[in-house]
């Protein structure tokens, strides 16, 4: 299943949108917190775009559309396959949960996933800490999101 165009807003709303290159805990970002490969910092370009002197709007959505295509959805669907997400899901479930390994990556969103599926609203809120200045702390921001995270998953799909 890929995320919606609904989930990539979603995205899009929680990361916020720099069209040019600033740091982040992980590293440089640039577009809807897409985060600079070291091949990427190397080159100066994602997928083929140009980053040194800022990117586009377009080119924003275009890096975010790519990166659900390439390695989110991608990741997701191999979650599904190993039962960790099941065939079941509704789209707001997975737009949620692609939001969160989005933010999170793959691995934490394994991790988290294998609480069980009726876990997963409980499980999400406990994903708010962030390094800062070296320091574990919980982010008012992350819990935010989370609950975000949460409402969405639990809202049927019409």
């Amino acid at each position: 299943m890929p995320t919606s165009q609904a989930g990539k807003a979603f995205i899009v709303t929680n990361e916020g949108t720099c069209l040019t290159i600033k740091p982040d805990n992980r590293g440089p970002q640039i577009g809807h917190g897409h985060d600079l490969t070291p091949d990427e910092i190397a080159s100066g370009s994602v997928y083929g775009i140009p980053v040194g002197d800022g990117i586009t709007l377009e080119q924003a959505d275009f890096i975010l559309d790519q990166d659900m295509e390439t390695v989110y959805d991608p990741a997701l669907n191999c979650l599904q396959v190993q039962g960790l997400i099941p065939d079941t899901v509704t789209q707001n479930q997975w737009d949620a949960i692609a939001d969160f390994i989005y933010n999170e990556g793959g691995p934490n969103t394994a991790t988290m996933l294998h609480h069980g599926w009726d876990q997963v609203p409980i499980q999400m809120p406990r994903w708010i800490w962030e390094e800062v200045n070296g320091v574990e702390q919980q982010s008012a921001g992350l819990a935010g999101r989370r609950a975000k995270e949460v409402a969405l998953f639990n809202t049927p799909v019409e």
